[in-house]
């Protein structure tokens, strides 16, 4: 009750008169914002796909962070980068989750205002920081493939600078809610919380911060990233020849690129896939018609997006394991050549020798 009178009073000093006054979010339409809007089955249900997907994240994330460290010294520039997404993963599923799961079985949001706060910053610095890793990744698997002169000056210690960039980043902008520019709140069912996506619906300056959000955390990053892997494939189509006037070193080494940038688009696709519908549903909670997304149908999107931390060890352990047989393969057959060429050329000189025999 406190909260929204607060709210009623921040909105009366309002001097503008537009219809969107009259709105309150739902959170403080409900007494206890907090109670689950769903069923205790459905909770249920949800809590151990949590768990499970928790599970799987934190040790495919945490695997990755372990083979990662043991190889820290022979780390590409591209694949310090390409950690840090487990980073962003493992803190979504060591930090996050936790308070999800135990929501859920509990069938309403425990842990209060401050947890709901806690939670909704976590989330949103984690994943933010995601989509910023994979636009740096995409750019310069951008400058890699597409401009093989430019590519050759990243080094490691460029990796660590965009890292710091990258954190200062999502730091900035999962923070600025703090400063009264917005605001973290429950979700429609209560049991998890997220951005206050419905103070675009309450006021202009709501909507001016919805915007930015949406602008600098979501379609700015993914322009970058369709571009740069739109711009990748249509370069592949004509760099076999490019590729071939260099030395065998430089071939190789373009190989490994070719195969970090499937490594990154599959992430991104996977990324992307599991955070759009979350995205269309959250801004239509902020610019549609208000509260007119069923409960049922808003938590679906909620839990796929939460299930994008799974994917990346996932796709990365494929493709890695699917890149070493190849190469595996390369050798064997390679191998059996030099071989063959061996034996015939045995065969040649007996043959030579015995002719110089009979002579």
């Amino acid at each position: 009750s406190d909260t929204a009178n607060l709210y009623v009073s921040g909105m009366a000093s309002n001097h503008s008169t537009s219809p969107q006054d009259d709105y309150l979010p739902h959170y403080l339409q409900d007494e206890d914002p907090f109670a689950s809007k769903l069923s205790r089955e459905a909770d249920i249900i949800a809590g151990f796909y949590l768990t499970v997907i928790g599970v799987l994240s934190t040790c495919g994330n945490g695997y990755v962070l372990f083979m990662s460290l043991k190889r820290k010294k022979k780390l590409r520039p591209a694949e310090i980068v390409t950690v840090n997404l487990a980073v962003c993963d493992l803190g979504i599923s060591v930090v996050g989750k936790p308070f999800s799961i135990i929501s859920f079985f509990s069938h309403r949001w425990v842990f209060g205002w401050l947890g709901c706060r806690w939670y909704g910053w976590a989330g949103f610095f984690f994943g933010c920081g995601s989509l910023i890793t994979m636009t740096a990744v995409s750019l310069d698997r951008y400058l890699k493939i597409c401009h093989l002169p430019y590519g050759t000056w990243l080094k490691r210690h460029h990796a660590f600078i965009c890292l710091a960039i990258i954190w200062a980043y999502a730091t900035f902008w999962a923070t600025v809610p703090f400063a009264g520019l917005g605001n973290y709140a429950p979700e429609p069912f209560g049991t998890s919380c997220t951005l206050d996506w419905w103070l675009a619906q309450s006021s202009v300056a709501g909507q001016a911060f919805i915007l930015n959000i949406l602008f600098f955390c979501l379609l700015l990053p993914t322009a970058v990233i369709v571009f740069s892997y739109v711009k990748i494939i249509l370069k592949v189509k004509s760099s076999t020849k490019e590729v071939a006037h260099y030395d065998t070193r430089i071939q190789n080494s373009h190989v490994l690129e070719i195969k970090l940038t499937k490594v990154a688009m599959l992430i991104c696709a996977g990324f992307l896939i599991a955070w759009i519908p979350y995205a269309v549903v959250s801004v239509w909670s902020a610019f549609g018609q208000p509260d007119s997304v069923p409960i049922q149908v808003s938590v679906i999107p909620t839990l796929l997006a939460k299930s994008a931390a799974m994917y990346n060890p996932v796709i990365y352990q494929v493709i890695n394991c699917k890149f070493s047989c190849c190469r595996s393969l390369k050798k064997k057959s390679s191998l059996k050549k030099s071989r063959l060429y061996t034996i015939s050329g045995n065969r040649e000189t007996t043959a030579v020798n015995e002719t110089h025999l009979e002579v």
